[in-house]
């Protein structure tokens, strides 16, 4: 087992899913509720990242991230330090590909809290941030953790834009998947196999888990 790579992916998830989930609630919130021009654009993009190829998301980022990308040469000039091939780089990389994980559930759920309920919370005297902290993010709970739970277990498991993205430095940029490929090519079957199996089992607890919240969240009622 390469410990290594498993610390660095527990702590490129656990980054991942801190940053993402509370924007992916604001995102979520925003296209349950409001109503503007262009949703299904909007709802396209969110949703892109989850059916783009990686390769194809991962050459895009790699291209912004270089010296002579925008974010890359913006990121050097500031900090003197390069986007590509960089943890950081990774983080921003996993924040883009994980969003439609953080955001549909979280989205799923808003929708099923029946319009009802907030203008209760209204009449009741709550302003719009009380309502919303005390009455929505409860009954949305389900779908905040299965979110949470989804990004964490992509993140780990993402092979294709952390290799293009941030290639394969030891304890840098290589992740437990790409320490995997890295366990084949070297043909050692026995090491592959006993990471592979590892990921295979805590894959299978989370979406079992992702499965049973689901189980217990309420229809919506209009």
């Amino acid at each position: 087992m390469d410990w290594q790579a498993v610390w660095l992916s527990i702590k490129l998830a656990l980054s991942t899913t801190l940053i993402l989930i509370p924007l992916g609630i604001l995102i979520a919130r925003w296209l349950a509720w409001g109503r503007f021009r262009y949703r299904a654009f909007v709802e396209g993009l969110v949703m892109l990242p989850l059916v783009l190829p990686p390769t194809v998301l991962g050459f895009y980022l790699l291209a912004a991230f270089s010296q002579q990308g925008v974010l890359g040469h913006w990121f050097e000039r500031w900090t003197g330090g390069s986007l590509a091939f960089s943890f950081t780089g990774l983080l921003i990389a996993s924040l883009v590909f994980n969003l439609p994980f953080a955001v549909q559930p979280v989205h799923r759920a808003f929708e099923a809290i029946s319009h009802e309920v907030r203008e209760a919370a209204w009449c009741c005297g709550m302003a719009p941030w009380s309502s919303f902290r005390r009455v929505e993010l409860p009954l949305a709970r389900n779908g905040i953790l299965g979110a949470s739970l989804l990004t964490f277990a992509h993140t780990l498991g993402e092979f294709g834009v952390v290799l293009m993205v941030g290639g394969n430095i030891p304890g840098e940029t290589r992740t437990l998947s790409i320490a995997i490929f890295d366990r084949v090519e070297a043909f050692d079957e026995r090491g592959a196999a006993i990471m592979s199996l590892s990921m295979l089992v805590f894959s299978l607890l989370i979406v079992a888990s992702v499965y049973a919240l689901v189980g217990r969240a309420p229809a919506r009622r209009d």
